[in-house]
């Protein structure tokens, strides 16, 4: 006489399907983030930058008196209008410490970027 099989509950029907654990399934902690520092005086004078670059070029020209505006800068340099932001956000301001200032002189006028003396805050 054969023994009945028990039924199955959704519970045991899922353990009974379910794949073995791996190291990668397991949760771990995530790591710890620190926050992004902003560099000295004393970092951002030890930056070099290469001379003859497009970066260089690019400071050359954002330290003139009139100041150089995107469109400028991106005739300048051969690049997309966002890279040119994000060099100057992120490299200039940043990475380098460069004091960048920008302002539009009236409603409808291009943004004039420029770098003024002292160090961003």
């Amino acid at each position: 006489m054969p023994i009945p099989a028990k039924p199955r509950t959704k519970a045991g029907a899922r353990a009974a399907t379910a794949k073995p654990a791996t190291k990668t399934a397991a949760k771990r902690p995530k790591a710890a983030r620190s926050a992004p520092t902003k560099p000295s005086a004393r970092s951002a004078s030890k930056a070099k930058v290469k001379s003859g670059s497009k970066q260089s070029s690019l400071i050359a020209a954002l330290q003139s008196a009139a100041g150089s505006t995107i469109a400028q800068l991106t005739k300048l340099t051969g690049w997309q209008p966002h890279t040119v932001r994000g060099v100057i956000s992120g490299t200039l301001r940043k990475r380098l410490g460069l004091n960048v200032t920008s302002a539009s002189e009236g409603e409808g006028s291009a943004r004039t970027y420029r770098i003024v003396a002292g160090h961003a805050s």
